[in-house]
């Protein structure tokens, strides 16, 4: 067995024992013993939550008291103590409710987006990176002024023009691989803090 699939294996295996519905759940955890991206009480918007794991991650983060909420396209089995919307980042209508259900803003964006890989490069980065701006642009109208954001990415030539945005966007900007992601991967997380919303200030928006 190759190195990369017994990493792997690893990670689902404890998944599993843990009760977390991804291995997924292992990078979200890791980077946050990393930078302390939680704190009780806080509201969690994940985008692109299915399966669930970063769901049970942010609700064991930000307890009983904490407010968590998952958007997808695809259906997630319900989680305790979590809110599931069925839909698309980019659909006005949810934004909207999830204003609603949080009463005001969020305190962290998740995003462990992927899109359904080609296994040509170019075109696979090319889409994540599309995606990860979709969830910029609904951080923008999600996220408190600053909030935290965690963002999956996909290295390649499209990434430093959104690292770059994100440094307008935000105060600090990390950019991270944790342990449970291959190393063969080319995926990796960028963690943010300290959100700005400058456009929404120019137009004068509550924020």
């Amino acid at each position: 067995m190759k190195l990369t699939d017994a990493k792997r294996d690893y990670y689902r295996k404890l998944a599993k024992n843990a009760g977390y519905r991804s291995r997924s759940a292992y990078k979200l955890l890791q980077l946050n013993r990393s930078y302390g991206i939680f704190r009780p009480r806080q509201a969690v918007v994940d985008l692109g939550s299915a399966p669930g794991g970063w769901l049970q991650v942010a609700k064991q983060q930000v307890g009983v008291n904490g407010l968590v909420i998952g958007i997808d396209i695809k259906q997630i089995h319900p989680l305790e103590g979590v809110t599931i919307l069925r839909g698309s980042i980019d659909d006005a209508e949810i934004i909207d409710n999830v204003l609603k259900l949080i009463g005001g803003r969020a305190d962290i964006i998740l995003s462990d987006l992927s899109p359904n890989l080609s296994g040509i490069w170019d075109l696979d980065h090319s889409r994540q990176i599309s995606l990860t701006r979709s969830a910029l642009a609904a951080s923008l109208k999600i996220l408190r002024r600053r909030g935290s954001s965690v963002f999956k990415v996909f290295e390649g030539e499209l990434l430093d023009g959104l690292k770059e945005e994100l440094k307008i966007r935000f105060q600090r900007v990390y950019l991270n691989k944790p342990k449970a992601s291959r190393q063969i991967s080319s995926e990796q997380y960028i963690v943010c803090f300290g959100f700005e919303p400058l456009y929404l200030e120019a137009q004068g928006e509550d924020i």
